[in-house]
């Protein structure tokens, strides 16, 4: 008894002395940073000072652009300019979305191709699952982040009467909407697929039917009767007063139907679809596909010192493009009410999700703080809320995760332009949060049944939603139409959404980034597997294969030593 009781008493202990050592860890630890700290800026020079401007010059510029931008906007909201001055006013920034876009599909097709080329195929399937499950998972939870704040702060709360409409909405049926993205995943031609996606649209054709009624209203068949009901007399004479009694009737009305069409734009689905396969074909190839595989290399480094170029640029641009859009507003009261309560809680939602979710996902897996890396990506991030289109922003991604923050390349030319497509963590939950928003001022109370109809339509549609501005509007009509809520009140929020949309698409490239880091530390071992076996062409054998002789070597010589 006495045994035991020292032995709880001096684990108890132990474990207050291990909380103890892990205190003090912390507070030297602290004191050491504050010293580094304090030492740092009693000898810094003005030398130093310029190097660290040179070093974050374009995060200094970008963050100047944006500060200037709204300032300048405001300031020149009352000279009333009008739609021809403000256009003329954004024409820096029209280049800039030009500039990027031109870059976007060398850069899908390039770094796909050599990202799926460059890795085998049980390493690609592995990359691929992980990836799958990290776009699933934030996903998920964003929508229901979404529905909790939507639920909680109750931004409907009042009628629609007061609220402003603004634009109009075309409703699309929710079958044809998927059916649309499964098209697009398959395009029929690749180069059409360069500037065009496919899009049903709707036609009307007129019907004719007849119909036969009796007397008495009820339809009858047009058919003739069988020959032996007229064998008689009698029988003869009650067909020919029934054919009397009745009234033919032709009716004609109108059908919608579906017909084949298009909409302008990138088909990035069916392009990153059509990459990954061609680069896995290529990296089966093996020696076959290296003239291939150094091509697409090449162009993917000549793109990305071109984005080196225009990346100077981009200060410049965002200064009009946040201006431009905040001259275009006609009204800045709208945003108050219902819709400034709208505006506030998917904001909150938002930050929610892009500060504390997703950095918890990193410190989790990486067991790294997650804050500097957010700092490294602040210039994607910026330019993401300038452009408001996740595809633009790829290339500067590209440049921040690969240069400045050193992730392996043959991980982000697989996620980027894949999560870039179909990984939308912010459109999803603003979607979700939409809903139940335009339900909540129908006074349309919503079931459990139909919130988790809400949250898996919003996933769903959120990966069909293309890296494009203000694309999240389009898919909306679907989540809406699934629980039966008018698509026409989409219109009451059109006029906040210039600006929700670039919050949600800087999550977006955010979510993209971490799912890149993530990703690259959860394949460390096949990346490693991949380096050995590229570092040993001169063995003639692969590098598995020798690591399986090795192993079967050593498990011979443990089988010998234990009959021994």
């Amino acid at each position: 008894m006495s045994s035991h009781g020292n032995s709880l008493f001096l684990r108890e202990s132990g474990q207050r002395l291990g909380r103890v050592g892990w205190l003090q860890q912390l507070q030297e630890s602290m004191q050491q940073r504050a010293l580094r700290t304090r030492l740092r800026l009693q000898t810094m020079t003005r030398e130093h000072v310029l190097r660290f401007m040179r070093r974050n010059a374009f995060i200094l510029l970008t963050v100047s652009a944006v500060i200037i931008g709204v300032s300048l906007a405001f300031a020149l909201r009352p000279y009333q300019l009008t739609y021809r001055q403000i256009k003329y006013f954004s024409f820096p920034g029209e280049l800039l979305m030009r500039m990027l876009q031109m870059l976007v599909l060398p850069l899908i097709v390039s770094s796909l191709v050599t990202g799926m080329a460059s890795l085998d195929n049980k390493a690609t399937g592995r990359m691929g699952m992980r990836a799958a499950v990290y776009y699933m998972v934030t996903t998920v939870i964003a929508v229901f982040i979404g529905i909790l704040m939507v639920t909680i702060i109750h931004p409907g709360k009042g009628s629609k009467e007061g609220l402003h409409r603004e634009g109009r909405i075309e409703t699309i049926p929710t079958a044809d909407a998927f059916m649309d993205l499964v098209r697009n995943m398959f395009p029929p031609n690749l180069v059409e697929a360069c500037f065009k996606q496919f899009k049903t649209h709707y036609s009307t054709r007129l019907v004719t039917r007849t119909v036969v009624r009796t007397e008495n209203g009820s339809e009858q068949s047009t058919s003739m009767p069988p020959p032996s009901s007229m064998e008689n007399g009698t029988s003869l004479l009650e067909n020919v007063t029934r054919a009397l009694g009745t009234l033919q009737e032709v009716l004609t009305f109108e059908e919608t139907v579906p017909v084949s069409g298009s909409a302008n734009g990138i088909n990035a689905l069916g392009l990153v679809v059509f990459s990954v396969a061609f680069g896995l074909v290529i990296g089966g190839m093996k020696h076959k596909g290296r003239v291939l595989r150094d091509f697409f290399d090449s162009l993917n480094e000549a793109i990305m010192r071109l984005v080196g170029i225009i990346i100077w640029y981009a200060p410049v641009g965002i200064l009009f493009l946040i201006a431009g859009k905040i001259l275009e507003m006609e009204d800045m009261a709208v945003l108050g009410g219902q819709l400034g309560m709208y505006t506030l809680t998917v904001i909150v939602g938002l930050f929610l999700h892009a500060g504390g979710v997703l950095p918890l996902i990193y410190f989790l897996i990486t067991h790294r703080n997650p804050f500097p890396f957010i700092g490294g990506m602040l210039q994607a991030l910026i330019t993401a809320m300038g452009t408001s289109s996740s595809s633009a922003t790829l290339p500067i991604t590209f440049r921040c995760l690969e240069e400045g923050l050193g992730v392996d390349r043959r991980i982000t030319r697989f996620v980027l332009p894949v999560g870039a497509t179909v990984n939308m963590d912010g459109t999803a939950l603003y979607e979700a949060l939409a809903a139940i928003f335009i339900a909540q001022v129908n006074n349309y109370e919503l079931n459990l049944g139909q919130i988790t109809t809400i949250s898996i339509t919003a996933t769903a549609a959120s990966v069909g939603a293309a890296g494009i501005p203000q694309a999240g509007l389009v898919t909306m009509v679907i989540v809406l139409t699934s629980v039966g809520l008018p698509t026409e009140d989409i219109t009451l929020i059109i006029a906040v959404d210039w600006f929700l949309d670039r919050l949600r698409t800087m999550t977006n490239v955010l979510g993209d980034s971490i799912g890149a880091a993530v990703i690259e530390h959860l394949s460390q071992r096949e990346l490693e597997l991949q380096e050995a076996e590229l570092t040993l062409p001169s063995l003639g054998k692969p590098y598995k294969s020798l690591m399986a002789q090795e192993k079967g070597a050593s498990r011979g010589r443990g089988g010998n030593e234990s009959a021994m």
